[in-house]
This record gives structure tokens, sequence and C-alpha cells, in this order.
């Protein structure tokens, strides 16, 4: 470590300490010549960005070449002048974030007072970059029809760009926003950027919350092979540029509502919601010193309140409250099954001295059923606020030194008070949530070819998980500690319900990182050089209560019902309990690349660079971290730091154990780019480019987050359906109760007997990726067309195994399960102190190959479109967003779980545009027609794929959720009805101690079409100075765009599908606007 912080000081001592945003700027380059075609060396470049009067000077090389990199983006001017020539003048640029347009000038002869002024925007085409990337401009920004007015949601319309399933990282731990796979990559795996300045929530390695639309410039979002400059994350780079001052003051005011009264009837629904929103706020930006000195502000607050009635949970009825499950285990209630409760239970019976006391105390806080098949239908009140505030100042100090400074603050309020009628409403948290950002930056110029530039930035977030109290597990007479007042976890899998399960149980998850960077331009002849170091150093504090009362699992495994299980008390599902976990983590990451950009010819530009990106894994700064070693446990090799720790532990403190942390840091990291750019006519218009490189992707936080859960600290204790039942999990349990002693650490910490564990390799080895591409590009009037290959393989893929699994037998059962485990059966009395250990499995491998198609057409004629296309395929092992899993189902066979991605949709089509009527000249046609607006985003895309589960623990191994078996070649139902998609009888669970040959992701769930429009007219009130009335539908043919069905078999609605997204929604919306 002390090596890499030497590093890290030498480079920002070699390097000026300035502080600036490299990678949310753009460049113009080009080449200049006489009438006659020979180039002109000397001849003075000047560009000026008009908004602000900013400007920037060069002269061109002996080869009649220019660049003028690090230029901000906006509106510009372009000047060339020479003695002896008329001065030519550009005007109409507009540069977007991160683009390299070529703007080459034919010089006529005569005199420099005389100007030739042409009015033209630069050519659109990608001449510089070998990454393929889009820009979402201004425009679309603020004027495209954005449900819920979330930025993040236009990443999409770049292409390549599906939702990938949030798992356990999109939740309430961390400020809501949206997880994305661009071109099969992780969701963890994109690198956001804010002005310059990292804008990633260490915790899970998703975006920060994006500013409102009015405050948002433009971003770009690109991927594959990008240059050396880019690093941290692999999957996608998303370069976000906020608005600025100028010196004309500008701004707006807004208010945006939604009533239910507008909008249809979700399909699942009995009626419409209850749904009343109002976002309102404005801008403000302008000069407070001419040419020099700018400000800008904005704020929007949200105010929203809902109650739709889309839940769906499954309670016992009146009769099986009484033990009478005949009606539920009836075929009308079991897709057409009959179910018979095993023995004891006779006639689908339960005597009263089988239903647990317990059971019906809980009973107490859940309103009975009217529906035979106990199907509850209600709503979760969500009153959701939200402020936002971003403020911002630009100063240019000379035509060579500019600084800036920026402060993003974002505030998230969602209560959630229980009613005392309904607790099964609280399976959903109250979440509080807030986030800052600020970023500080400045660019000096040295010379017209030599650019010092280093970004500052601090981000902190705090999340609140909060549980209105109801009832403990001891309230309910069950014999458990209950630390916490008013909290109880129970789960009924299948057709039932679940409260405080997951991540809906009291906490805080924060976090904190901090950045320093610089990067050094360098032109150098037909040399474009960048070097540059980037240093973050992160920290996240949580707090975790999920198993601190006690979790209680019934999936149905012994009666044949879960919902039986429960009344009964027979917890079949299993049951955990630990001390609240509080875990805090402190990282760093460095990165320093080189790269160049050497113009081989004028037509052909070769790009190469490397990036050094050492793996420097978590510390943990209470020590609070182990590693399992088999060899050791075999050998009887006892750590010496916890003494009654059971053999195979080590932890800080012990011989090689490294330091603090989980693994060995990895410092021989080297990522070498090299990329192709052909521009076949030399003048900007058209070219083929190609580029490999290879990329390391730094795990979130959050992955290792349960090393703090491992015992003596968390302590966490699982029972395979223990006798006790629910009334005391801890009746046979060796000791008793161990709770709440488990919770004193010292150095003769107690270790629970089938303690949970987490665990890694400590020469783990970091994922990296190998990413290519060929793109081909045509400019064609106002067009630009498209085709790109996009080609990935990651390889040390991290995925999940489980490492002491219990061995099936003829006598196996749930209730003997840690006695079957692999440590149990070599040495019974150490191996009884292990129940599960997960482990990373650092063999995974996925592959990605696209193609994408898109035409853009920038405003032009009050017309502009953004259209793409994609079609793909991503095969992947079963990647893991956290160290608990997903485990293989055959922990002994990691190629068993490779399937699709989880977000592999194999077709997208994303298509968004805006059209305006034109000025007409009669009055009255001024009048009726003029100044109106149309836009919209049409988004298609094929379905991605479930997995068929048998919701239990068919093989006995203690790992459960095994794959079901496939009896028909075709799984869907003739109908595919949302209450027939899946045919129940293509499946059957396996046979005990058996795996299916049935792979994962292997159902195709529907597809969903959904298109949004914007109608608006603009009054003008006066000079400068206009009114916007908006009318906004979401999904407009009110299509019905439904979710996954249910393929869990111990499921009665195996096959259905019970939810949808959104049904059509109308906003409208009135702006002023100056």
């Amino acid at each position: 470590m002390k090596s890499v912080l030497g590093i890290i000081i030498c480079a920002f001592v070699l390097w000026a300490p300035t502080w600036a945003q490299t990678v949310s700027v753009s460049q113009i380059s080009g080449t200049v010549k006489d009438p006659s075609g020979a180039i002109l060396p000397g001849v003075e470049i000047k560009v000026v960005q008009t908004d602000t009067g900013v400007n920037r000077a060069t002269v061109t090389d002996e080869t009649g070449s220019y660049t003028l990199p690090n230029l901000a983006v906006g509106p510009y001017r372009f000047e060339a002048s020479l003695p002896g020539f008329s001065t030519y003048v550009q005007t109409g640029i507009v540069l977007r974030v991160n683009s390299n347009p070529v703007i080459n000038v034919v010089l006529q002869i005569g005199q420099v007072s005389q100007t030739l002024e042409v009015q033209a925007d630069v050519a659109m085409v990608e001449t510089h970059s070998t990454g393929v990337g889009q820009v979402i401009d201004q425009q679309r920004v603020v004027e495209l029809p954005l449900n819920g007015r979330v930025a993040t949601e236009l990443i999409f319309l770049s292409g390549a760009a599906t939702a990938a399933p949030a798992g356990d990282l999109n939740t309430n731990k961390n400020y809501p926003t949206v997880t994305i796979s661009v071109a099969g990559g992780l969701a963890t795996g994109m690198t956001y950027l804010m002005d310059g300045g990292t804008h990633n929530d260490p915790f899970n390695n998703l975006n920060l919350p994006m500013p409102f639309p009015d405050a948002l410039q433009e971003f770009k979002a690109e991927t594959s092979a990008l240059p050396a400059r880019y690093g941290h994350h692999a999957a996608s780079a998303v370069n976000i540029v906020t608005k600025s001052g100028t010196n004309k003051f500008h701004g707006d005011l807004f208010e945006f509502v939604r009533n239910y009264k507008f909008n249809a009837r979700n399909f699942f629904a009995t009626e419409r919601d209850s749904l009343k929103r109002n976002q309102f706020g404005g801008t403000l930006g302008g000069p407070i010193k001419t040419n020099k000195l700018f400000f800008f502000g904005g704020y929007q607050g949200k105010i929203e309140k809902s109650n739709p009635g889309t839940t769906i949970s499954y309670a016992p009825t009146a009769a099986m409250r009484a033990g009478d499950f005949t009606g539920f285990a009836s075929p009308a209630c079991n897709g057409g099954r009959q179910i018979t409760l095993a023995a004891p239970f006779v006639n689908n019976q339960l005597t009263p001295s089988n239903i647990s006391p317990q059971a019906l105390n809980f009973l107490k806080y859940v309103p009975t059923p009217a529906d035979p098949c106990g199907r509850l239908q209600y709503g979760i009140l969500a009153n959701n606020n939200e402020h936002q505030a971003i403020g911002k100042m630009d100063y240019s100090f000379t035509e060579k030194h500019s600084l800036f400074g920026r402060y993003f603050f974002a505030d998230y309020a969602s209560p959630n008070p229980f009613d005392g009628v309904n607790v099964l409403e609280m399976s959903r948290v109250g979440q509080f949530n807030r986030a800052h950002s600020f970023v500080l930056g400045d660019t000096y110029l040295l010379s017209a070819d030599t650019i010092l530039s280093t970004h500052a930035t601090v981000n902190r977030t705090r999340n609140n998980r909060v549980v209105d109290p109801y009832f403990s597990p001891a309230d309910l007479g069950i014999q458990v500690y209950s630390l916490l007042k008013g909290f109880t976890g129970v789960s009924v899998t299948g057709n039932g319900f679940a409260i405080g399960a997951g991540a809906t149980n009291p906490g805080y998850f924060n976090s904190t990182n901090y950045q320093l960077a610089e990067d050094v331009d360098l032109i150098r002849g037909a040399h474009q050089l960048a070097l540059g170091v980037n240093f973050i150093h992160n920290n996240i504090n949580t707090s975790n209560n999920r198993p601190t009362n006690g979790q209680f699992t019934f999936n149905g495994q012994v009666t044949g019902l879960p919902l039986a299980d429960f009344m009964a008390g027979i917890l079949s599902g299993g049951f955990v309990q630990g001390n609240p976990i509080f875990d805090n983590q402190r990282q760093n990451y460095i990165g320093l690349y080189l790269q160049d950009s050497w113009k081989l010819t004028r037509r052909l530009t070769l790009n190469s660079g490397v990036r050094w990106e050492p793996y420097l894994p978590m510390q943990h700064p209470f020590g609070w971290v182990s590693h399992f070693d088999q060899p050791a446990f075999v050998a009887g090799i006892r750590s010496a730091v916890y003494k009654n720790a059971p053999v195979g532990l080590t932890f800080p403190g012990d011989a090689d154990y490294p330091g603090k942390s989980t693994t060995f840091a990895h410092k021989a990291q080297v990522a070498p780019r090299v990329g192709l750019v052909f521009d076949p006519n030399g003048d900007g218009k058209m070219t083929v480019r190609a580029s490999y490189g290879i990329f390391y992707d730094a795990p979130h936080l959050f992955f290792n987050t349960r090393f703090a859960n491992n015992p003596p600290w968390g302590a966490q204790i699982t029972l395979s359906n223990p006798a006790g039942g629910l009334a005391n999990p801890y009746q046979t349990y060796a000791g008793g109760n161990p709770f709440p002693g488990l919770a004193k650490i010292s150095a003769d910490s107690f270790f629970p007997l089938a303690g949970v564990y987490v665990n890694a390799p400590l020469d783990i080895k970091p994922t990296y990726l190998q990413q290519w591409n060929l793109s081909v590009q045509r400019q064609v009037g106002e067009w630009l067309f498209s085709a790109s290959y996009l080609g990935n393989k990651s390889t040390h893929l991290w995925t999940g195994r489980e490492v002491n699994p219990a061995v099936y037998s003829a006598t196996a059962t749930l209730s003997n399960t840690n006695q079957r485990r692999v440590l149990y059966l070599v040495n019974p009395a150490e191996g009884q102190y292990y129940g599960t250990i997960g482990q990373i499995d650092d063999g995974g491998t996925s592959s990605y190959n696209g193609m994408l198609l898109a035409a853009q057409r920038r405003l032009a004629n009050n017309f502009s479109l953004l259209a793409n296309y994609t079609l793909s395929h991503c095969i992947s092992d079963p990647a893991t967003t956290e160290i608990t899993g997903p485990t293989y189902v055959n922990p002994n066979n990691r190629r068993a779980d490779r399937a699709n991605c989880d977000s592999d949709r194999r077709h997208l089509v994303n298509v968004s545009f805006v059209a305006s009527t034109p000025q007409f000249a009669n009055g009255a046609l001024r009048l009726i027609a003029s100044n109106w607006q149309l836009s919209g985003i049409v988004r298609q895309q094929s379905g991605n794929y479930s997995t068929v589960t048998t919701g239990a623990d068919n093989a006995l191994t203690g790992i459960g959720n095994q794959r079901g078996v496939q009896l028909l070649a075709n799984p869907y139902d003739p109908n595919r009805t949302v209450d027939h998609y899946l045919n129940r009888a293509a499946f059957a669970s396996p046979a005990p101690g058996t795996y299916s040959p049935l792979g994962a992701f292997t159902i195709l769930n529907p597809s969903s079409l959904q298109i949004d429009t914007g109608l608006s007219r603009t009054f003008r009130v006066l000079e400068g100075q206009n009114i916007q009335f908006r009318w906004e539908v979401f999904n407009v043919p009110n299509r019905l765009n439904a979710n996954a069905p249910v393929t869990a078999l111990n499921n009665a609605n195996f096959g259905k599908i019970l939810s949808a997204q959104d049904p059509r929604i109308m906003q409208f919306a009135l702006k002023y606007v100056f």
C-alpha cells in the first residue's frame, strides 16, 4: 500500500495542481489549404464560445493541421486567418460532449480584412475516438416526454442498453435509480462522471442521482474499447454535463402535474390508483461579470401521493385458520392440480393441536381473505417527496486559465406508517435518502499545445431504512431473543406472503468518496498525447438488522403447501438469526494512463494507450474479516486470534493473513488499448473505426458486506426445519438459545454451531474484459448513419458457490442437513460449527456479440430524430452482486448454470424525435398553427429470460431452489394468456437427491412496446420570454406490457403473470422560459 501511495503522491507533484474536467469536453481539429490544395502552415485558428465570450487559439503546424482539445460544450464561432488570404469565419457550430468534429478550411486569396462567413454546424462523424457512443443533447433531455423526469432513463436511447435485474443492488439501501446493462456488461460496470467528477455510488457502483432535466446541458453514453483515459469500470462510460451561466440571463419556471383521474387502470388492479404528483421548480443563470464570471442555479421539488391497489398476497382463509385446507388444496386454487397434505395430516385437515398459536397470533394483524384461495389484493401507501438543488460558478481568469465549482443536493423521503390493520403492508419499509456532490475544476493552458487539467470531487450519501414498529417475535409468543422492538421477519414462499425479509429491516447505508484526478494533453506534431492519474478513496458505513430478530421461512416442503407449514408452525424453509451487522469498509482506487493519437496520414489515425489499474481490496477498519481454508481445516489448524474459533478459520493478526482485508492485492494489472480510425475521403464525413482493449472492473463495496456477518461478529445461525418449529426454534439446539450472549466480541468470543459464513480465496483473480468493435459512420446532409459490431469477453467473472453443501443419502431429510454437510462428515467435532459457506468463485466467464445500427438527424427544418436497432446475444456464468449468491445449483458443476445473461434481450428498437411547426408567413395561419411541437419516444424490446425452479431444496443439499424438470418440448401454454402463459404440465420437480438437466434462463418472457408522446405549444409573452403548455402521454395505446410469469413450481400461480408495467398515464405541464 505504501508503494501505491508513493506513486499517487509523485503523480500529483509532477503534474501541476490545477482542477478541471477533461472527459466531459470536446475538441476540434482539421487541415487548412489554399485554393490549389497546398497545405498552409502558420494559419491562426481561433474559436470563441459565443455564450460566454471565452476563446482559444492555436496555429497550424508544418502539415497545415491544427487541434484544439479540451473545449467546453456549447455554441462556437470559428475563425482562420493568414496574411495574403481572406479570413474564414464559420458560425452555427455546436460542440457536444466528447465529440471530435473535423473542420477543414480552404482559404481564398485576398486581404485578412476580407471575411468569408459560413453558417454551418460541424460534421457529425466521429474522427478521433474509437469507442461507440451517443450524445443525448439538450433538446432531447428537455423536450422528450420523460416518465418521472428521471434523466437516467435516456441512457436507453443510446442503443445496446437494457434494464438489468436489480437483485439486491437497487433497493431501499440506496438512492432510487435504474440498473442498466450496456453491451452485456454488468449493471455495476458503468462509470458515471458529472462535470468531470466521479458520480458512482461506491456502495453498489450504480449512479448517484442525476439532476432534473432543466439543469442538464447534455450527456454522452459510450461503450466498447474506449481509450486509455477511461477506467475504473468496464461496461460503459456516461459523461454528464450540467448547465452553466452565460452572458445573458436565462432560466425557467415549471410545474408538471399528474392526477389519477386522467390515468388508465393497471391491468391487474381492481381500480385506478390514487396518484397525485406535482413536480415544480425553476432555474436561473447569467453573468456576474461579462465574459468572466457566470452563475447557474436550479431547484426541483416533487410531492407524490399514491396507493396503488396492485399488491397481491395469499393469507389463510377463515377455514384454513380452523385447520381446513380442503378448498385451498383443491384444483381450483392450484392451477388444476389437487394437493394432498402429507402425513400425518388426514383429508387436508390440521387438527387444533397441530395449529400453531404463534401463527394465529400473527394472523390477528392480517385481514381474513374473502377469496376461497386466500388471495388478498391491497394497496401500500406511497408518499414520496423529493427535493433537488444545484449551483454552479464558472470563472475565466484569462484566456489560458478557467475555474468552475458545482454543488448538487438531492433528498428523497418515502415513509411507510403501520395502520395497525394489515401488517402485510409492512413488506415495504420507509426510505430516507440524501446525496451531496461537489466538484471543483480548473483548466490551465501552458501553451496552445500543452493543457493541464485536474478535478477534485467529494460525494456523500445518507440512506436510512426505517420500519414503523408493529410486533416482535416475542410478542407472538415465539421463544427467541428480540433485540428490536416491533419487528419480525416471516416469509411464506409460493402462495404466501413476506414481511421483514430481505431488505425490509431497519438499518442505514452511508457512503463517502473523495477523488483527485489530473490529465495532461500534449500536441506534438502528428501525435496527440494524453497522460493522467485518477485516485479515489471510498468508504461505506452500514447497519443491517436482517437476521437480528430471526427470519422464519416456510416453503411447503413438509406438508406440501407453504401456508399449511405456516399454520402448523413447521419451519420448512429454515430459521436464521444473528447479531446486528455493522459493516464499515474502506477502499482505494488508482489509475494511471498514457495514450497517443498518432495521425499516420491525413486519412489514417492510430490510437494506442495503456492503463495501470491495480486491484486494491477493501479494508475493514475493525478487522471484521476472515478466511476459511479447507486444507487448514483438514490439518486442524486453529486461529491464534480467536481461541474459540473452529479449525480452518484465520483472521487479521494470524500468520500470512492480508492485513485487514479479505484478499491480497493484485498490482500488476496493465490494460492496453489500440484502435484505428480511417477517413476514406479525408473530409470528416465518413470513417471506418476498429479497436481492441482490456479493461478491469473494480467491485462495489456492497459485494463484501457479508464478511462482517461471519461469526463472531454477525454470528449468524441457520437451522433447517428445527424440531421446535415456530414456537421455539432453539428447542434442540445444543446449549439452547445463544442470544444475546453472541453479541459480545473479544478474543474469547463464542462461535455458534451451524454458523453461516461467506468466504473469498485470498489470491482471488480480479475480473477483466476484452472488448473489440468495428464501426462505420457516414454523414449525408443532416443525417448520420452508422453500423457497429460490438464484442466482449469477461474472464474471472466473480460467481458464487457453496463449499460446504450437504451430501445426499438415503436417510437425508431437511432436519439432518447440517449433519450431512461436507465438513461435518470429515470432522464432526469441528464441522458442526459450520453451516453454509458461500464463497466467491473467480472462474466464471461471459461473452457478448451485438450489432448496432443507428440513424440520426440533427435539428434542421424543425425536425430531429434518433433511431437505433440492436441485435445481440449475451451468455454468462451466473455473476453475483454480493458474496452470498447466487450459488451454483450444483456446487460442483459451474457449467450447469451457464446460460443467457439475466439482462439478455435479443432485439432492441429505440426511436426518439422532436418536430415543430414552422413560423408561417400568413398571420391567421401563424396564430393557429405555429409554435406547436410534437415529441416522442418509441421503445420496443424482446423479452428477457426466467428460470423454472422448484422453490424448495429437492436435492437436499442445503442450497435449495433447484430447477424443475421439463417434460414437454414446448413449455408454453398454447394461448399464452396472462392466466396461462406457461403449461404447468410441462414441468415437474426432480426426484429427491437429483438435479434437473434443465438450464437456467430458458423461459422467454413477454416482449414490451412503450410509446410516449408530448404535445406542446409555446406562446411569446415578451422578447425572449415564452410560456409553454405541455401535454404528455406515457404508454399511449395503453398496451399491456406484462412482466415475467411466476416460475416457482411450489407456487399455485405457476405460469401466471401477476403484474405489469404502467398503464397509460397523462401529465400536464406549464413552463415559463426566458
